[in-house]
């Protein structure tokens, strides 16, 4: 038995952390469903949609001060404080640039859903299940293949994201005339392709954990 598995025997099973990662982790999946749904949505629905990720977004974030409170009032963390803190910002910072993709297309008006926008909004709505599955996991720590196997699916997403936005953008500049049209395409997308981004952040993290305890 490595020292580590001795201390996390040791330790009394943590009832303040893990509930957290859950909670975010949950409303992250359900703000990724809700944006996939918004852009998949007649334009007059759109609004609903808009404002229940706002709603969302407000409680991931409460979720990471709660988090952020805990680890100043607690000596004894299940694993490494700052492994702890990396993975709430990280997921923090996810439902911020989805929240920031609903945004720009509330306050640019943007009428036509394109596919990339679809197809983007569909991959991080993948990524944050991923993230789920894995944050599941992080409980006991018994099952490490199958965190590192949702990061490596996670890291997967993350470049066919790239790929999707490269060529959106591609697209965007050949064939688009109006100038206001590419700036708003171009931030809408540029949020999403972010969004993708931090979800590999957090699988980096997830993965840092799974090597400090396997």
């Amino acid at each position: 038995m490595s020292l580590n598995s001795i201390f996390q025997f040791l330790v009394p099973k943590d009832k303040k952390f893990f509930p957290l990662f859950e909670q975010a982790s949950q409303n992250l999946i359900l703000l990724a469903e809700t944006l996939h749904e918004a852009v998949n949505a007649p334009k007059l629905e759109r609004e609903n949609y808009f404002r229940k990720i706002e709603e969302l977004e407000a409680i991931i974030e409460e979720i990471t001060h709660k988090t952020h409170l805990e680890l100043s009032r607690n000596f004894i963390t299940p694993f490494d404080r700052e492994d702890i803190f990396a993975l709430v910002k990280s997921m923090d910072d996810v439902a911020d640039y989805m929240h920031g993709a609903a945004s720009r297309m509330r306050l640019y008006q943007v009428e036509k859903i394109t596919k990339s926008i679809r197809k983007l909004t569909e991959i991080n709505l993948e990524a944050c299940q991923h993230i789920g599955v894995a944050i599941k996991e992080l409980k006991d720590l018994k099952n490490l293949k199958a965190i590192s196997d949702a990061c490596k699916k996670i890291n997967k997403l993350e470049s066919k994201a790239d790929n999707v936005f490269d060529k959106a953008v591609a697209d965007i500049f050949e064939n688009e005339t109006d100038a206001k049209n590419i700036i708003k395409y171009k931030e809408v997308l540029s949020a999403l392709e972010s969004a993708s981004d931090k979800c590999k952040s957090v699988a980096n993290v997830l993965e840092s954990v799974v090597v400090k305890h396997s």
